[in-house]
């Protein structure tokens, strides 16, 4: 006999992935920006890390937003 899986611990497991995910990427850019011996690396560094920390800015969040509960009427 199998007991229902809640929904809300694959989403808690979701956002928990969210968050890590994007704190790794800013990580590696570090990593890439860093050992950069060129511009264009250092450049793709850069980007790595600002692409890494508006993810980790707004994911989260409109994660949360898309999962509210529905007002009641």
């Amino acid at each position: 006999m199998s007991t229902p899986r809640d929904p809300a611990m694959g989403r808690y497991y979701l956002m928990v992935l969210a968050r890590i995910v994007p704190v790794a990427g800013a990580l590696f850019g570090l990593v890439i920006l860093g050992r950069a011996q060129q511009l264009p690396q250092q450049i793709l560094g850069l980007a790595i890390v600002l692409a890494a920390l508006w993810v980790m800015a707004t994911l989260p969040r409109a994660l949360a937003r898309r999962w509210r509960t529905p007002p009641a009427p």
